[in-house]
Formats: structure tokens, C-alpha cells, sequence
């Protein structure tokens, strides 16, 4: 059974690590939030940012999309290379994890997961250990797709 440190970094601002997980297990948490709150409405969009360097890769933007009635996302790169290039991709919900892993220290060093209930972030320190904290939600509104399509 896992061990959990949870520790309050100032009001409202929580780390919780587990003891016992590599990287992958906080991974994994990070996008079991993801994927629940896209379930119970409450996502408002995930990124991927801080990278080392300058690598052409600066971001990647996580958002709900609905293609043939069905609910997917799109994953918008933003690549500066003399000028902004934007291309997306779009995946199924399930695939998410799986699709943004390798890009996890490779260039990205924090997932920002906003919903309307907290504000998630996973950061890799400079040991590349992750952790997650939260803190009180800057959306107040989920993504409106998602609102939309959950209304119908």
C-alpha cells in the first residue's frame, strides 16, 4: 500500500508525494485527475511548459474537442522555429497519457491540470523527481465544449 506525505505549503496550497512511486506513479495520478475531471466536468484545460533551454518546442495545450459526436482532445503543439507554427492532433481521451508521457522531462518540466475545483501542477525538480500540488482553481468555468457536450 502506498505512503502519502501530504504537507501544506502555505494556505490552500498542498504537496502531497507519494513515498514509495517512481515518476510514473506520479504520472499516472496526475492523469487520473486529468481523466476525472474531465468525467465529472470540471476541466478546464492541461499544459504542458517550462522546459530547459530553448528548445522549438516551447508548449503543448491540452483541450476537449468533439469530432463525430464523440468527445476527444486536441493537443496543440506550439513550435517557434523564426516564427510560431501551431499544429494539433487530435486523440482519444483514453490515449492521453500514453500520447503526453514522453514528452514529461523531454522537454517539459510542469503539468498544469486546471479545473474548476483546483489548480494541479506536477513539476520535476532538478533531481527529475515528481511531485504534485495543488491549489485553489483560477477557472471558475469548465472548458465550454465540455460543458456543451455534457449538457446535451
Amino acid at each position: 500500500m502506498a505512503q502519502f506525505l501530504f504537507t501544506q505549503i502555505s494556505k490552500g496550497v498542498y504537496l502531497h508525494q507519494n513515498l514509495q512511486m517512481p515518476n510514473t506513479a506520479v504520472i499516472t495520478e496526475l492523469f487520473t485527475k486529468f481523466q476525472n475531471s474531465i468525467s465529472n466536468g470540471t476541466f478546464a484545460k492541461l499544459t504542458l511548459t517550462k522546459t530547459i533551454g530553448k528548445p522549438a518546442l516551447q508548449n503543448i495545450y491540452v483541450r476537449v474537442k468533439i469530432v463525430d459526436s464523440e468527445l476527444k482532445l486536441g493537443v496543440t503543439f506550439k513550435v517557434y522555429d523564426d516564427e510560431l507554427i501551431e499544429t494539433e492532433e487530435v486523440i482519444e481521451l483514453k490515449d492521453a497519457q500514453e500520447f503526453l508521457s514522453p514528452y514529461i522531462n523531454n522537454p517539459f518540466m510542469w503539468i498544469l491540470l486546471f479545473t474548476t475545483k483546483a489548480d494541479v501542477t506536477m513539476k520535476l525538480n532538478k533531481k527529475r523527481l515528481a511531485s504534485i500540488t495543488e491549489k485553489e482553481p483560477t477557472f471558475k468555468n469548465p472548458d465550454t465544449t465540455l460543458a456543451d457536450f455534457q449538457a446535451k
